[in-house]
C-alpha cells in the first residue's frame, strides 16, 4: 500500500515501528525473548540472505560453469579427489564450492560423496534456467555500480545484447545481432510454454499467430501438443529465416508458417483467430507496447483472442521476480518494465479488447496469462 495511502494513525504506527526495529537494544531484546526469537532469527536470516545474495548466485554460476550438476547427475554421488580431478581444481578449494552448494540445496552429502541435491536436480531438467545464469554474467557487470544504472546515460551490456532495444529500424538487424539473443529465448521458453498451453485451451481455435516467436519454441511446442492448429511465427526478418532454417530441421517447417517483420512499422498478418504475445510486452516502453496491442487488435477478426503471458510485477508470493529482478534487468537492457496485472489490462481495454481475463497457471512466478477478446 502507498505511504500516500495510509491515514494518519497508520503512519504514526509504521514510523512507530521502523524507531522500534532499528533500535539495537530492541534487537537484542527481541532476539533473546522466547515469544519473539523465532521472528527476529527468520527477519535476520532474510537480511543476511539479501547481503550475501550475489556470493549464493556466483555459488551456482561456478556449478554451472564447471558443468558440475551433469556431471553428477550421470555418474552419481562422487568423493571430492575424484571430482578435482575431472574438474581440475585444487581439492581443498573445490570443497570449499562443494560445502557451499550443499548449504543451498544444489548438492546433497552423503559420506564423504558429494551427489545432487533437490535444486541442483531440478536444474539439471531445466536448460533454459541454466542458459539464464551463464547470460547473467552481462547482468551482474550492469549491476557492478547499481546507482549509475539508476543515473543512466551509460551503454550496457544488455542493451547491447538485446540488439532490438535500443534500435532505431529493429527490423534491419541481421543474423549474428539476433542469434544468440534468440538462442537464448529458446532455451528459456520451454517451461512457459507448458505454463500456457496448460492453462488455456488453444484446440477451441483454428490458427494461431505467435508474434516476437523467435526461433518458434512455443509453437513447436504448440505443435505437439494441438495436432490440429494452424500455426504462424511472426519476428524480425534475420529471426524468422533462422526460425525457418530451424523448424526445417525439426520437420516442423510444413507445419508452421514464418513471417519476418517488423511489428512496430509492419501489419501483422491476418487470418489467425488467436494471437500470442509471450514475454513480449514487457521489454518495451509504454508508448510502444500499446502500438503493439494495438496492431494485436487490428489483426485479429470479431471473436479473436489475444492471449498475454508473461511475469508480473505484484505477482503474489512472487514480488522479488517482478519488481526487484525483472524490474532492474529491464532497466539495465534500455527498455521495458514490468507491470501489474491491473496496469495491462487498463492498457488492454485502451487498445479496443474487450473481456479482459486471467487464467490461472501453475506457476505465476514463471508467467501469468491474460485472455482478452475482440
Amino acid at each position: 500500500m502507498p505511504v500516500s495511502s495510509l491515514n494518519p494513525l497508520a503512519r504514526r504506527l509504521r514510523a512507530w515501528r521502523n524507531r522500534l526495529l532499528a533500535s539495537p537494544r530492541f534487537q537484542r531484546w527481541a532476539a533473546a525473548f522466547a515469544l519473539t526469537r523465532p521472528v527476529a532469527r527468520a527477519h535476520t536470516r532474510e537480511l543476511f540472505d539479501l547481503v550475501a545474495g550475489f556470493v549464493y548466485s556466483q555459488v551456482l554460476a561456478a556449478c554451472v560453469r564447471l558443468d558440475l550438476f551433469a556431471l553428477l547427475g550421470r555418474e552419481g554421488a562422487l568423493p571430492v579427489s575424484t571430482l578435482a580431478a575431472r574438474l581440475d581444481l585444487p581439492a581443498p578449494r573445490l570443497e570449499v564450492l562443494l560445502r557451499a552448494a550443499v548449504s543451498l540445496r544444489l548438492l546433497q552429502r552423503d559420506g564423504e560423496d558429494y551427489g545432487l541435491g533437490p535444486l541442483g536436480a531440478a536444474l539439471l531438467g531445466n536448460p533454459g534456467v541454466v542458459a539464464m545464469v551463464e547470460h547473467h554474467a552481462l547482468l551482474y557487470k550492469d549491476l557492478a555500480d547499481p546507482v549509475a544504472l539508476l543515473r543512466g546515460g551509460q551503454p550496457t551490456d544488455l542493451a547491447g545484447y538485446w540488439g532490438y532495444a535500443g534500435a532505431v529500424s529493429p527490423g534491419a538487424l541481421e543474423g549474428p545481432h539476433v542469434q544468440a539473443y534468440s538462442e537464448l529465448m529458446a532455451a528459456s521458453q520451454q517451461l512457459v510454454a507448458g505454463e500456457i498451453i496448460a492453462a488455456y485451451p488453444l484446440q477451441r481455435h483454428r490458427r494461431l499467430l505467435d508474434v516476437g516467436g523467435g526461433l518458434g519454441a512455443f509453437t513447436s511446442a504448440v505443435a505437439a501438443r494441438v495436432p490440429g492448429l494452424e500455426l504462424e511465427l511472426f519476428d524480425l526478418p534475420a529471426v524468422a529465416q533462422q526460425a525457418s532454417a530451424r523448424l526445417q530441421g525439426t520437420g516442423l517447417a510444413e507445419r508452421i508458417r514464418t513471417h519476418g517483420g517488423d511489428f512496430f512499422r509492419d501489419p501483422l498478418p491476418r487470418g489467425a483467430d488467436v494471437i500470442s504475445l509471450v514475454r513480449i510486452v514487457h521489454d518495451h516502453d509504454d508508448d510502444k507496447a500499446m502500438t503493439l496491442l494495438r496492431a494485436v487488435h487490428a489483426a485479429l477478426p470479431p471473436g479473436g483472442c489475444l492471449l498475454l503471458a508473461e511475469p508480473m510485477a505484484g505477482t503474489r508470493r512472487a514480488e522479488p521476480a517482478g519488481d526487484a529482478y525483472f524490474g532492474f534487468y529491464l532497466l539495465a537492457m534500455g527498455s521495458g518494465r514490468p507491470r501489474s496485472r491491473e496496469t495491462l489490462q487498463a492498457m488492454l481495454v485502451a487498445a479496443g479488447f474487450a473481456n479482459v481475463s486471467e487464467q490461472p497457471t501453475h506457476t505465476p512466478l514463471l508467467t501469468r496469462l491474460l485472455v482478452a477478446t475482440v
